[in-house]
């Protein structure tokens, strides 16, 4: 009989696919879209997974861009405390399209954040990115010159970039209630205090992270028209949610929102490559096997299989400065090395 789903390659039957690959084995989930090379300069940025992504590449040896670094003397362990090494700016985990959208906005003076300083104890925070110092800055006015430069290491990445990596997060944020402003984390968590009068839950929905997402990418572009996308989605459930529903109801309306949105950027821009890193983790052959005990963090052979396949693709020395090797060794990807300002909200559990 002669149909459409007649000579299909195997990938493309659940049972050739799916069902006979062997547990573990991701298999050809991903065939890129487009060329990724060790002389691309490649940008970083989104939820806590990504970190993982971009300490692959870089032990990898691809050109990383890291516009706010530190002395090579100073170590990972001091330096990921302060926000340095985790992207290619020091602006700690951007969970929503819609925080990366207001960041590459005010970099560009487009738009000023409301409430740009947060306190604790007398100490003064980044209500933007209060976890890149973690006992605060002496004064307001610390802040807001940390800032300026910060924006000015943005500004210097969108420029210099070939490849754009943004790992989709999170739907849920809270917001200003009266500018819109979001924020990475819950005022009151870190550092400011919560009042429902001056902030509010966000939980988008797909037709808002598609249109953030559109409206960062063609700022980009028209910063740097050069510009390429590369998305993944977190593969990381809710730590807890404020959206009244089960956390792993929520979970599963999060990610399935940054799933389709990713998609329908994929079929819209041939400048924009979805790598699976998602399906890798959540795959059902897997078992759960590359979770933790909580089932909510990737442990290192999760992280490990992803990042391998995405380097074999692009035929990268999977076995470079850090890469593979370090991984089987077990001292790659650790969810204890992954600094995730979502994992504080377990302390407010009952």
């Amino acid at each position: 009989m002669n149909s459409p789903y007649s000579g299909l390659p195997k990938r493309a039957y659940w049972r050739s696919g799916v069902a006979e690959r062997a547990p573990l084995d991701p298999g050809d989930l991903y065939q890129p879209r487009f060329e990724v090379g060790m002389s691309t300069r490649v940008a970083t940025a989104g939820s806590c997974f990504a970190q993982h992504v971009g300490r692959a590449l870089r032990g990898a040896g691809l050109d990383v861009i890291d516009a706010e670094p530190l002395p090579d003397a100073v170590p990972d362990s001091v330096a990921t405390g302060f926000g340095y090494r985790l992207y290619s700016a020091r602006y700690g985990n951007i969970y929503t399209a819609r925080q990366l959208l207001q960041l590459v906005r005010e970099a560009e003076g487009q738009v000023t954040p409301a409430d740009p300083v947060w306190t604790r104890d007398g100490r003064y925070y980044d209500a933007q990115r209060p976890s890149v110092e973690p006992g605060g800055l002496d004064s307001a006015e610390s802040v807001q010159a940390h800032r300026a430069g910060h924006l000015a290491a943005i500004r210097s990445i969108l420029r210099q970039a070939d490849l754009f990596v943004f790992t989709f997060g999170l739907t849920e944020c809270w917001m200003h209630r009266d500018s819109g402003t979001v924020f990475p984390t819950a005022p009151g968590t870190l550092a400011g205090t919560y009042d429902p009068e001056h902030y509010v839950f966000k939980n988008f929905d797909a037709i808002e992270v598609l249109e953030d997402f559109e409206a960062f990418r063609s700022l980009a572009k028209t910063i740097n028209p050069g510009l390429r996308f590369l998305v993944t989605v977190s593969p990381v459930p809710l730590t807890a949610t404020a959206s009244g529903q089960h956390v792993e109801v929520a979970t599963s309306y999060s990610k399935s929102v940054l799933r389709a949105v990713t998609g329908m950027l994929y079929a819209r821009h041939e400048d924009i490559d979805y790598f699976p890193s998602y399906e890798v983790i959540t795959a059902l052959n897997t078992r759960g096997a590359y979770y933790d005990a909580n089932q909510r963090n990737v442990n290192a052979r999760g992280v490990a299989t992803a990042m391998q396949m995405f380097l074999g693709a692009h035929r990268l020395d999977t076995t470079g400065r850090g890469g593979a090797v370090q991984a089987r060794n077990g001292n790659f990807g650790k969810a204890a090395d992954i600094v995730c300002e979502d994992a504080l909200l377990e302390a407010f559990a009952q």
